[in-house]
């Protein structure tokens, strides 16, 4: 069955246009004649067929930025390709911020709609791809492999390293997309509790009726629908970690549930006789500011100052900007081994700096999923401006002449072209060593293998126990490597 594709237009004309374009280009269209009747037609549509959406931004009604911040509400994240009328710069960096992939111009001509669904389609069908790849990492995860050479993050991780040294409850503030999950999973895999359960839950996403069975279970027939029994979050933690994501939107009553559970290591499935013991270790995190909701009457008090006995906060990204070209390369790194995307070598220092222009409101969850589109995109084997349109309509604007379509790039001679992108070329952080040497041959095994030594002894800080650890070698092992690559080793661990 062919890849569907949604088209929300007010405009009868252009609906059978688009519909007529879109089936001679292999998909499915479904039509649908305004915002309000699109919404409804992406409730209706199967989630594993509907690949794309074409959708008109002038409506009357509710228009298509409405749409589309509808739909980041439902957290429905297919691709949007918004349509425009010519010269309406205003409009299209609008739809970008609000989140659109790609913006066409009204007519669109079939060969640039064949281009921008066949770019959507090709990164949602690689999303899924790289969601597993990045599943791998998180049993493993520790502090040490948190990218970062902010001082503002250094001083995170050293609260987190202590906090992971005792058993108290945590709570991780900071905006979304941060990465409180990854401190909670680093502090679990570096505590006493490694190995154990770690049991997430995201407390924002579970209806209210809900989230007292979901936390602390139930007993078969405790309430309609209640068909089995089920053990709740809190038991499935028993003896590990309980990560609870959005703390801050739990209902009161549950809150009342969940200080006794901190409390006395108790909790009280719904419809059940008695308390069960449980053994757990809680850390929270919040992107609210949970003083405000206690002042507000929203959270309780008691229940706030017994979650936040060693607050760690987590800074935006837009406030250790020094880290976005080692998250760049880090990203490069990890999505050049995706199958489907191309090898790239780096990024233009152009590119870097518009990216370091930016304030980045979705924090580094939001820089990863641009990259991810960049590596998938790009045609060449160094990201450029190019390859960052929402990010480049928000900070500079979009160019009145990509609106137009009618100019044509001035062609670059090869050799002056090459020229340039070795200039442009922002060089790779010094955690990931280059396979090809500056002659353009491979490297060889002796001399890539001194380089990681050489980094891990640096990045260790000397503690040679910790390299050979890490690189899984024998001390022996690592100080006749370092005899024989005449390499001093540091005088003390």
């Amino acid at each position: 069955m062919p890849d569907t594709v949604l088209i929300v237009d007010d405009d009868p004309v252009q609906r059978r246009l688009l519909e007529a374009a879109v089936r001679r280009l292999g998909y499915a269209p479904h039509l649908a004649e305004g915002g309000e009747m699109g919404l409804q037609a992406i409730k209706e549509i199967r989630p594993e067929a509907l690949r794309a959406i074409i959708l008109d931004l002038m409506m009357p009604g509710m228009n298509g930025i409405e749409v589309m911040e509808a739909m980041r509400r439902r957290g429905i994240g297919v691709p949007v390709i918004v349509q425009t009328a010519k010269g309406s710069v205003e409009t299209a960096v609008a739809a970008m911020r609000a989140g659109a992939f790609d913006f066409v111009v009204k007519p669109v001509a079939p060969e640039r709609l064949a281009v921008a669904l066949k770019n959507a389609l090709k990164v949602e069908a690689l999303q899924g791809q790289q969601r597993r790849g990045h599943e791998k990492a998180p049993e493993k995860f520790s502090f040490h492999d948190i990218v970062t050479r902010s001082p503002v993050m250094e001083k995170v991780i050293r609260l987190a390293q202590r906090a992971a040294a005792s058993d108290i409850p945590i709570l991780i503030e900071g905006e979304s997309g941060v990465g409180k999950e990854l401190i909670a999973r680093a502090i679990r895999n570096e505590s006493a509790r490694r190995g154990k359960p770690f049991v997430t839950v995201n407390c924002g996403a579970i209806p209210d009726n809900l989230v007292e069975s979901i936390l602390f279970g139930h007993e078969k027939g405790a309430f309609t629908g209640a068909t089995e029994k089920h053990a709740g979050k809190f038991v499935e933690a028993n003896t590990g970690t309980l990560f609870l994501d959005e703390i801050g939107e739990l209902p009161l009553d549950v809150q009342v549930k969940l200080l006794r559970a901190v409390q006395e290591g108790e909790v009280d499935p719904v419809g059940g006789r008695g308390t069960m013991k449980v053994d757990i270790r809680l850390i929270s995190a919040t992107n609210r500011d949970l003083l405000q909701r206690v002042q507000e009457g929203a959270f309780r008090e008691d229940l706030y100052y017994r979650l936040g006995v060693f607050p760690i906060t987590v800074p935006p990204l837009r406030e250790r900007r020094d880290d976005i070209p080692l998250l760049v390369q880090h990203f490069i790194a990890r999505f050049g081994a995706i199958e489907g995307s191309r090898n790239i070598s780096g990024i233009s220092a152009e590119a870097l700096d518009l990216l370091k222009a930016y304030d980045w409101p979705g924090n580094i969850r939001q820089l990863e999923n641009a990259i991810f589109r960049a590596v998938i995109l790009c045609d060449g084997e160094v990201l450029t401006t190019a390859e960052f349109p929402q990010i480049r309509a928000q900070v500079d604007g979009i160019d009145e002449g990509l609106l137009s379509e009618e100019a044509e790039p001035e062609e670059t001679p090869p050799a002056r072209q090459e020229s340039e992108t070795r200039r442009k070329v922002q060089p790779l952080h010094p955690a990931l060593l280059p396979i090809i040497g500056d002659d353009g041959h491979v490297r060889r095994l002796d001399e890539m293998e001194q380089a990681a030594i050489r980094y891990a002894i640096d990045h260790y800080g000397g503690r040679m126990s910790e390299v050979a650890r890490r690189l899984g070698i024998g001390r022996s092992t690592l100080y006749r490597k370092l005899k024989e690559m005449g390499i001093e080793p540091p005088e003390k661990e």
